[in-house]
């Protein structure tokens, strides 16, 4: 047994995250439109066991269920995303009224159960009468996102106490717009700079959006990976520099009035003269998604698209993803942060931290995880030692609540602290449910 976890502040939020499209279902119910990821996942070859999140957790219809597993965890604050083709169908025009209803019942729910409601506003799921106008290559979707939030506002303003802009956009733009691997399937590699100016543009004005309609925070949640240069030379140590500035950088830099960092082959002309000061608008708290680092070199073919190679990381133990664990990572991730931006460094939540591993319900109908308890007691403890170094960190967010629809890998990649089948949509939670539980409790 490992020594007791260290003592976390008073009133530091313990939580867990999900996002609609992986686990609501219900894609054609009470007026919701596809949005990118029903399209998608539609087209062969793009999620590995060609499923869809046509049905996903069903967490539309059983909601109640969930919350209570909720309450069963003792949590302080639930992160969920708002499905924008679900409360704006075509991404215009005025909101659908069963679609914001569902969002309605959902936050009451949670403040019946004293659970804090911590809505993020995109995960990923435009809607696809939008991406067919260009989606966020287009600078008008831009707007059109101040618009959604200002009808989630409108609606839930009174009752939502954290909101999240986007979530990991440097995600969305590289796999979605760059490589294609995600939705909406785009291939264009560094063209997909715009991808990156117009979900920040969108940030902004939706922050000003939100201020006009709520007195809760804002913040962006970005997904961070510290880059382990897999090398020696100068080439190795710019191609790292090039990583950094696009996966950690990018999204960062002028959110918090630094304007865009150097990234060799991007072109800055769809950035107008204004732009910047949108996006810097003042944020209450910067949301951190951590899971592993990545390793980087220089380019082994000349010929090369990309000014950097990224290599495994082989002294690392993995999860079943095949992402390195490296509870360290998040320690250096943390202090880096609070040692380039300081004074300008909102606080931070950790808005999702989790693992995926092969978890099955034995013959006694348990889910025995100790790898997922391990990872998540390893990283806690090296959030602690940020903490004490200074950095201010006011929550933690287990990703996920429930086993879900893993985006391209569909369901063949568990996280979740509760086991979902399917087939049943039978819940059963984890041993690693049980474990924070405890911890929420203060016995683990």
């Amino acid at each position: 047994m490992s020594a007791p976890l260290p003592e976390f502040p008073a009133g530091f939020t313990w939580g867990v995250s999900t996002s609609a499209y992986q686990i609501e279902g219900a894609t054609s119910e009470d007026g919701r439109q596809p949005s990118i990821w029903d399209t998608f996942t539609r087209t062969p070859g793009t999620v590995v066991d060609g499923s869809t999140g046509d049905v996903a957790c069903d967490h539309y219809h059983r909601y109640a269920e969930d919350v209570a597993l909720l309450a069963g965890l003792g949590v302080g604050a639930y992160r969920f995303s708002i499905a924008w083709p679900r409360v704006q169908p075509d991404g215009t025009g005025p909101a659908n009224p069963d679609g914001l209803a569902f969002y309605d019942r959902l936050v009451d729910s949670l403040l019946d159960r004293g659970i804090d409601p911590v809505a993020t506003l995109f995960h990923w799921d435009l809607p696809q009468a939008l991406e067919d106008k260009g989606g966020w290559l287009a600078r008008d979707t831009a707007g059109r996102f101040a618009d959604y939030a200002s009808l989630v506002a409108g609606r839930l303003g009174d009752r939502v106490k954290l909101w999240i802009t986007l979530n990991e956009p440097f995600v969305h733009m590289s796999f979605g717009y760059g490589l294609g691997v995600h939705a909406p399937g785009r291939q264009q590699l560094f063209d997909a700079f715009p991808v990156a100016h117009h979900q920040l543009l969108g940030h902004g004005l939706a922050v000003t959006a939100l201020r006009a309609l709520t007195g809760s925070p804002i913040g962006i949640t970005n997904n961070y990976s510290p880059v382990r240069l897999q090398g020696s030379t100068d080439a190795d140590r710019a191609a790292a520099a090039a990583y950094d500035a696009l996966h950690n950088r990018l999204f960062t830099d002028p959110v918090l009035g630094r304007g865009y960092p150097e990234i060799p082959g991007t072109d800055p002309s769809t950035v107008h003269a204004s732009d910047l000061d949108i996006i810097a608008a003042p944020i209450d708290a910067l949301g951190v998604n951590y899971y592993n680092p990545t390793g980087v070199r220089a380019p082994s073919d000349p010929d090369s698209p990309l000014p950097f190679e990224l290599v495994p990381l082989d002294s690392y133990p993995t999860t079943s993803f095949g992402w390195p664990v490296d509870p360290d990572g998040l320690h250096e991730l943390l202090t880096g942060l609070h040692r380039e931006y300081g004074d300008d460094l909102p606080p931070i939540h950790i808005t999702e931290g989790g693992c995926s591993y092969e978890d099955t319900i034995d013959a006694h109908g348990r889910c025995d995880d100790p790898e997922r308890v391990a990872y998540l007691d390893g990283h806690l403890r090296a959030l602690h030692r940020a903490m004490a170094d200074g950095v201010d960190v006011r929550g933690y967010y287990v990703w996920s609540l429930l086993d879900n629809f893993e985006w391209a890998e569909g369901y063949t990649k568990r996280f979740g602290l509760v086991h979902v089948d399917f087939d049943t949509q039978s819940r059963t939670p984890k041993t690693s449910y049980a474990w924070y539980r405890d911890l929420i409790d203060g016995r683990a």
